[in-house]
C-alpha cells in the first residue's frame, strides 16, 4: 500500500513493484497526511549518493522517451503528458522543475506556474486558464500549482462559498478523465514537506542574502495555518486521487529522493506509453543514392 511505503525511512530499489504502486494514494479512500513520514525514502536508492547518481543514468533514457513521444506527434499521434505538482512553501515545487525537467530537452516542454488569478481570468470559470496552458501533443507540460489552488487556498482562505469549492472537486474529477480520454498521461505529485523541515528552508533562505528574493513574509502567515491547510490537502487528495488521475505521494524532507522519485515516476509513465519513431513516408534509400550522387 502507499501509506506502508511512504513510512519507510529507506528502502532498496524494488524492480518488482513499480513505484507508482508505492507511492499512488488509493482512491476513494480517507487520507491522513500525518501518517506519512515526509523523510521516508519509498523504493528509492540505498542513500543520496546512489540517488544523485540514479537520476542522473536516467536522465538519457527521459530524454529519448520525450524525443519519440515529439517525433510520434508529427504522424498525428495525440499523446502527451501533464506533471502537476502541489505542496506547501518550500517543498521543492520549483526545485523539481530545475533538477527534473533540466534533464529533458526544453523545447517540447510547457511549464506553467499558476499565481493569483488575474483580472481577465477572474471573469472566466476557474479551469479556464487550466485549459490554455495544458501540452500540446508530443509535449510535456508541467503545472507549478495548478487547478487545485481553486480548492487550497480557496478553502483555506474562504474565497469562494463552501458549496461551490464542493462542487469543485467533482468539476476537477471530469476535467482530468476527459484528458485521459483526449489522450493525456495526468502525473499528479503532491510534495509532502513536514513543518519542521519547512521552518529550516525558510530560516536558510533569511540566513542567506542571496535567498532573500525566494523568501515572502507572507510565508509565515500561511505556515500559521498548516494544520488548516493540511485538512484542505487531505480532502483533496481523497476526493481527487481516481483511476484515471491518481495522486501520489513524494516523501519531499529530502530533496534528492524528491527528485529521484518524481523522475522514476516520469519514466515508468514514459515506458509504459511506449512511443515510437514514425516511419518514413519516403523512399529512404532513393534519397540516399541521389545525395550520394549530387557531386
Amino acid at each position: 500500500m502507499a501509506e506502508k511505503g511512504a513510512k519507510r525511512k529507506s528502502g532498496k530499489k524494488s524492480e518488482a513493484v513499480p513505484l507508482a504502486d508505492l507511492l499512488r494514494i488509493p482512491a476513494g479512500r480517507p487520507v491522513d497526511l500525518s501518517s506519512y513520514d515526509a523523510a521516508a525514502t519509498p523504493g528509492g536508492p540505498a542513500d543520496k549518493s546512489a540517488g544523485l547518481k540514479d537520476t542522473a543514468r536516467m536522465g538519457e533514457h527521459l530524454a529519448d522517451l520525450q524525443e519519440r513521444l515529439w517525433a510520434a506527434s508529427t504522424a498525428g499521434d495525440g499523446r502527451r503528458l501533464l506533471l502537476v505538482l502541489q505542496g506547501m512553501d518550500t517543498s521543492g515545487k520549483g526545485g523539481t522543475v530545475k533538477h527534473v525537467i533540466g534533464l529533458f530537452n526544453p523545447s517540447g516542454c510547457r511549464i506553467s506556474a499558476f499565481k493569483a488569478p488575474t483580472p481577465e481570468e477572474r471573469k472566466h470559470d476557474f479551469l479556464w486558464r487550466i485549459r490554455r496552458a495544458l501540452p500540446h501533443p508530443g509535449e510535456i507540460g508541467i503545472f507549478d500549482r495548478s487547478h487545485y489552488e481553486d480548492v487550497l487556498i480557496a478553502r483555506v482562505r474562504e474565497l469562494a462559498p463552501h458549496r461551490e469549492i464542493n462542487d469543485r472537486y467533482t468539476q476537477i474529477n471530469r476535467f482530468e478523465k476527459s484528458l485521459t480520454d483526449d489522450g493525456v498521461t495526468v502525473v499528479k505529485c503532491f510534495l509532502h514537506i513536514s513543518y519542521d523541515q519547512q521552518k529550516r528552508r525558510l530560516l536558510e533562505r533569511l540566513d542567506n542574502p542571496d535567498k532573500h528574493w525566494k523568501f515572502n513574509p507572507g510565508d509565515i502567515a500561511e505556515r500559521a495555518l498548516w494544520p488548516t491547510y493540511q485538512e484542505a490537502y487531505e480532502i483533496a487528495l481523497a476526493r481527487c486521487s481516481t483511476p484515471e488521475a491518481p495522486w501520489y505521494l513524494i516523501p519531499a524532507d529530502r530533496k534528492w529522493y524528491r527528485n529521484w522519485a518524481i523522475s522514476r515516476l516520469l519514466l515508468e509513465h514514459l515506458t509504459a506509453l511506449d512511443p515510437r519513431y514514425p516511419k518514413a513516408d519516403f523512399d529512404a534509400e532513393a534519397c540516399r543514392e541521389q545525395l550520394l550522387g549530387s557531386d
